[in-house]
């Protein structure tokens, strides 16, 4: 019984409620970066950079910048850290509640990379879109314009 009110939190105790997180841009450096979830906001002034962030359940949301050069923001999912279902075992109910809302139960990955292409026409180019695959259509039969039209009656 004493384990339960000394270990109110394992995940709280042995890692934190904050993280470092690396955020990169693959082809376009010194780049700036927000990070942002439930727990706040954060900034990475010069890509490749670090940050350390406050864990939380929801996703990260990162969005990169160079001039007039902006990335579509990319979405993060936090993970479910291992040691947050033995804290149910060993700190019952409230470590795993006092875990779960602090965000010490989860983790976002160690590097983000965002796509970021800073070349070309930044008002035309879509800094990293995602690409829809689109179903293929039949064939349309051309007919010249000079061609007689058919007769409608």
């Amino acid at each position: 019984m004493i384990c339960f009110a000394v270990l109110p939190g394992c995940a709280s105790i042995t890692t934190g409620q904050n993280q470092s997180v690396s955020v990169e841009t693959p082809g376009c450096f010194a780049a700036s970066c927000k990070l942002s979830n439930d727990k706040g906001t954060w900034f990475v002034s010069s890509t490749p950079g670090t940050v350390t962030v406050q864990r939380a359940y929801g996703d990260m949301l990162v969005a990169c910048e160079k001039g007039e050069y902006k990335s579509v923001p990319v979405s993060v999912p936090s993970a479910t850290k291992a040691m947050a279902f033995g804290n149910i075992i060993f700190g019952g109910v409230i470590g795993a509640a006092v875990d779960a809302g602090t965000g010490a139960a989860y983790d976002y990955p160690a590097t983000i990379a965002v796509t970021l292409v800073c070349t070309g026409d930044p008002r035309i180019a879509q800094q990293g879109a995602p690409t829809a695959i689109l179903p293929v259509a039949a064939p349309v039969s051309a007919v010249p314009a000079s061609a007689p039209k058919p007769n409608a009656y």
